[in-house]
């Protein structure tokens, strides 16, 4: 199965964006002075600045926006979100009614777009209902990739349920997904098939435990080598869909590898044989270092517990910097909705800290992404026949990436040629 573009509403017509300096997310150096064309929405031209009667449209009166002094990239991939994840008290949350839990989606979807993040990954927690409003043109966010539950055993990540039977208020929110517990085969196979009836674009695997969960910790075992590679057969009998996989522990890493995961998410213990072992297969790493590095709040925080995730820190960034070192593949996530919504590009400089150059790190949030949804034919570069999905900034993203961390320092954003955000930083009134 070709993997799913969904359809933003077009643009029609013709519009040049002329005078900035292009970054086209290939890892080509900066093209100063350059021209974009777009046509119905589709980049038709870019490159290097062009007497417009020299246009391929042949329309030399097309509309130009003059963007001298600014820089244009590609619009961004967070391969890694939760846009679910409101911000707000859980207890007060649950009282609330679907349609306020929809709308304050609806809310971080516009957040996350404004940001420069006109495609996203929704790795757990998001229903198809809100990727295909978006694809339809009745609500506007990133074009969406789901995952719409992740898998685990009983008491794993994904498991919501307490020790004495209870659930936490966020997993009872309305419009929730049903988790994916699962602990045999029959389990793997019938939770797979009903996500990929409703519609799942990916299928996540917990390999380890996680940080948040109820009654497992990080170290923990996950699902087995077995249960990953059922995975992977039952996503290709249906045409393919990339399986990737929460693990934290080199262990969970090597499982999620070899039983044949095209992505691995934080992977913050690698020993060099499991990059290697990355290498060998091509697979991606999906750190989250924004995730990673969040601070803590010592006040409501125990001293053992930052201890604790000051280790993890200090492990997760080697861990990571060795694989960029090696070559392994990245792309960029941020797990937004435990990192900040709307902060998604703050990865940007996460990743020039381990070892990505500036270029490379804009690459990874780019055609990276791209690649690792399979839209890189669609998405990713600014290049002919390419969607027009376009950022632009006054920041210079070669001396200053982390400036782009704050979304006013997103200019102008445009998603498939229509302009979603102005260069005043305003939602055109008929969004």
């Amino acid at each position: 199965m070709a993997a799913r573009l969904p359809q933003t509403p077009l643009s029609v017509g013709v519009v040049r964006l002329v005078g900035a300096t292009l970054i086209d997310g290939t890892g080509c150096p900066p093209l100063a002075d350059s021209e974009v064309e777009l046509v119905d929405g589709v980049i038709a031209y870019a490159g290097p600045r062009r007497a417009a009667v020299s246009s391929v449209s042949s329309v030399s009166s097309a509309p130009s926006i003059d963007l001298t002094g600014a820089f244009l990239m590609p619009g961004f991939v967070d391969a890694h979100v939760h846009l679910s994840m409101v911000p707000g008290d859980p207890e007060t949350q649950r009282s609330r009614f679907a349609e306020e839990h929809v709308l304050e989606t609806a809310s971080v979807l516009r957040t996350t777009l404004l940001a420069g993040v006109t495609t996203a990954r929704d790795l757990d927690g998001l229903t198809p209902g809100y990727r295909d409003a978006i694809a339809r043109g009745s609500a506007i966010g990133p074009r969406l990739h789901l995952a719409i539950s992740m898998l685990s055993p009983t008491g794993g990540h994904a498991d919501p349920v307490r020790p004495n039977g209870s659930l936490p208020a966020w997993a009872v929110r309305p419009g929730m997904p049903t988790p994916g517990v699962v602990d045999t085969d029959d389990d793997v196979i019938r939770t797979v098939r009903e996500l990929m009836r409703m519609g799942a674009d990916a299928i996540k695997v917990s390999t380890s435990g996680g940080v948040g969960s109820p009654t497992d910790d990080p170290a923990d075992a996950g699902l087995p080598v077995e249960h990953v590679r059922l995975v992977a057969r039952l996503t290709a009998e249906r045409g393919g869909r990339p399986v990737t996989a929460h693990a934290l522990t080199d262990a969970a890493v090597r499982v999620a590898v070899l039983g044949g995961a095209a992505s691995i998410e934080h992977g913050y213990d690698l020993s060099d044989e499991t990059i290697e072992l990355m290498l060998q297969h091509g697979t991606v790493l999906v750190p989250t270092l924004s995730t990673l590095l969040r601070t803590l709040d010592p006040a409501t925080t125990s001293p053992a517990a930052l201890a604790d995730r000051e280790a993890r820190q200090r492990r997760g960034l080697d861990s990571v910097r060795r694989a960029v070192a090696a070559g392994v593949p990245v792309a960029l996530g941020t797990d937004a909705g435990v990192h900040p919504h709307g902060r998604n590009l703050a990865e940007l400089a996460r990743l020039v800290e381990v070892g990505l150059d500036p270029l490379a790190a804009i690459r990874a949030g780019t055609l990276g992404g791209a690649r690792l949804l399979g839209l890189e034919e669609h998405l990713g570069t600014v290049e002919a026949g390419k969607q027009g999905d376009l950022v632009v900034t006054a920041v210079d993203p070669l001396e200053s990436i982390g400036e782009l961390a704050d979304s006013a320092a997103v200019r102008m954003v445009l998603q498939a040629g229509r302009v979603v955000k102005d260069l005043d930083g305003r939602v055109p009134a008929a969004l």
